[in-house]
């Protein structure tokens, strides 16, 4: 009931409102509106009124004129204007939406929305937390010394764990150094890891920068690492962004392979027939091209691959051949250059026993760890269809590490090797845990060097260590347990150092200089003891060049970053031929200052093993 009386009173309330309303009614419409002029009760036409003259007052119901404006003024100067560049109708119709695109002006120059945008205050793969250096070590860095650096390196590093080290470097969370532009940055370490094989650091590197902020030297660098991962769809963001920017045949081939992943399949196929009918690239270089754009959504077309004509491979080729699964033929791998063999290695879509023809120099190089090279044959090894050289050592690499007896597993690991010591440094990464395993004893004295070195690969140094009061003070294992060992309590005697020298039968005492260079980078060896047996083999130290002079500085001033990257320019070359025992010096020393003491010791024992 109290329900209905509230209801009758609201009722009640609003319809006095409205009655309120209705009292004083207020017009909106302007004066005039309210009270229209009343129809006519004659059908007679009236008579149009006269229109006023210009300038005149109007009067009441006649037509007014807008008076002409006067003087327009002079004609305007169209020579000012090129109109050569207006394309005409038949050039426009011929045009692809790119360029349309690009004419008009409505490609954008940005492919992420705002809230997606990645920050370019540190640019990297790998964070401190994760392993990598400071992300402020080089913000402060002169940047024309960090350019300096970057760019001298444009090569391979002698150095297994110099390779390593480089590599976490270039690819550490960095801040940009005061001068330098974040993207030129990006670019020059992503440069020097393609320059050292790296090309899926380097690919991830680029990747971590907008594909809007990259410039013209960062989308070279970049379509170098995604032509050498066999990733050619992976440029397609940042080929379609700049679309028609560039022209030259291999972008233009990317651009109709990008359409056709796009969608435009039709365009695609004829942009790609005219490249091949205007001799735009070699044929080859088309037909790959049009096989990997034909295998895009139902644009599928047959294209016979024809290599009768082909002389040489180039990255192009190798990339769109594994690409599309076609087969390339031997005689194009039989002289191999260094580049194939490294991405042989770590290219997915061959087979098992390509890639392992490319795993001695990836694991040589540091490109490939010990336990990566071993998971590839530990798949050639259960793969029964595979057979040769690689399946052969695929079993014995299994001997190595399954045998019953220490003596059947050195006997395995030998024939990995090829022979007592390796003949490639690659073989002796994939035995590293096999040799880890034999024991530390009199009976193994014979291949104790082999085992050392092997280990030492993957950076067992504890168990190297364990060979300690097994081996021959100044022979060649005592060298390589006196360099690698963690936590040595003082300096080596002086008896064991005589001893090496005297059996020393490398030219010119190499391998002694390059012993006595480690033992005085990790302050194991005593300075008198160091003068002595320096003048005995001729060798100075403390002649400085401007590299050393500021790799000290960088260890003085405690900077990792910086001391890391020119270690590495230090280590720059195909052999260790090419390493002096005075750079090994500077490079072991200046990485023991700055708290890197295990990758000085395991470069200085590397350069006993390869040196």
């Amino acid at each position: 009931m109290a329900r209905w009386k509230w209801l009758g009173g609201a009722a009640i309330a609003l319809s006095a409102t409205l009655a309120f309303a209705q009292d004083a009614p207020e017009s909106l419409l302007p004066p005039g509106f309210d009270d229209p002029a009343p129809a006519p009760t004659s059908t007679a036409t009236a008579a149009p009124a006269a229109p006023t003259a210009p300038g005149a007052p109007a009067a009441p119901g006649a037509l007014t004129v807008q008076p002409l404006p006067g003087d327009l003024g002079p004609a305007p100067d169209l020579s000012q204007f090129d109109f050569t560049s207006i394309p005409s109708i038949e050039e426009l119709e011929q045009m692809t939406p790119d360029e349309l695109d690009e004419l008009l002006g409505l490609r954008p120059s940005y492919d992420i929305p705002p809230a997606a945008r990645r920050a370019m205050t540190r640019v990297g793969v790998v964070s401190s937390a994760e392993g990598g250096f400071a992300s402020a070590s080089l913000a402060r860095q002169p940047s024309s010394l960090v350019r300096a650096v970057l760019e001298g390196l444009d090569g391979p590093v002698v150095s297994r764990w110099g390779h390593i080290l480089l590599r976490r470097a270039l690819a550490s969370r960095l801040a940009t150094p005061e001068g330098m532009s974040p993207v030129e940055f990006a670019g020059l370490r992503a440069k020097a890891l393609n320059n050292i094989g790296e090309y899926t650091v380097a690919r991830a590197l680029v990747q971590d920068v907008d594909t809007g902020n990259w410039d013209d030297e960062l989308v070279n660098i970049a379509l170098d690492s995604y032509i050498a991962t066999t990733d050619v769809i992976g440029t397609c963001p940042v080929v379609r962004l700049r679309g028609p920017q560039r022209d030259d045949p291999q972008w233009q081939m990317l651009r109709a392979i990008c359409n056709a992943y796009a969608g435009e399949g039709v365009l695609a196929g004829s942009q790609l027939d005219r490249a091949l009918r205007t001799e735009l690239a070699p044929r080859i270089d088309v037909l790959l091209a049009q096989r990997l754009a034909g295998a895009a959504g139902r644009g599928r077309r047959a294209v016979d691959i024809e290599w009768d004509e082909v002389e040489e491979l180039n990255p192009w080729r190798f990339a769109l051949a594994n690409a599309v699964g076609e087969e390339i033929p031997e005689n194009l791998q039989a002289d191999i250059a260094p580049y194939y063999e490294r991405i042989w290695a770590t290219t997915p879509t061959l087979s098992f026993q390509q890639r392992a023809l490319g795993a001695d120099r990836a694991a040589r190089e540091g490109i490939l760890s010990s336990r990566a090279v071993i998971d590839l044959y530990s798949q050639i090894y259960a793969d029964d269809t595979i057979t040769g050289e690689a399946a052969d050592r695929a079993t014995q690499l299994r001997e190595a590490y399954v045998g019953a007896a220490a003596s059947d597993r050195i006997a395995a690991m030998q024939s990995v090797w090829g022979g007592e010591t390796a003949s490639d440094y690659g073989r002796y990464v994939l035995t590293a845990y096999a040799a880890a395993r034999v024991p530390a004893s009199a009976d193994n004295l014979d291949a104790a060097p082999a085992l050392l070195a092997s280990m030492l690969t993957a950076g067992l140094d504890r168990d190297a260590s364990a060979w300690r009061s097994a081996v021959e003070p100044g022979s060649m294992a005592w060298a390589l347990v006196a360099l690698s060992a963690p936590g040595a309590a003082g300096p080596e005697a002086r008896g064991a150092i005589d001893q090496f020298i005297d059996d020393d039968g490398s030219d010119e005492y190499r391998r002694s200089k390059l012993l006595l260079a480690g033992l005085s980078g990790l302050g194991r060896i005593a300075s008198a003891d160091m003068q002595d047996f320096a003048g005995r083999v001729s060798l100075n130290l403390s002649r400085e060049t401007r590299w050393s002079r500021m790799i000290t500085r960088a260890a003085e001033v405690d900077n990792r970053t910086l001391v890391a990257l020119l270690a590495g320019l230090g280590m720059q070359g195909e052999g260790w031929d090419k390493m002096t025992a005075r750079h090994l010096y500077y490079i072991v020393s200046s990485l023991r200052r700055v708290g890197m003491e295990a990758e000085a010791r395991m470069i200085a024992a590397e350069a006993i093993a390869r040196g």
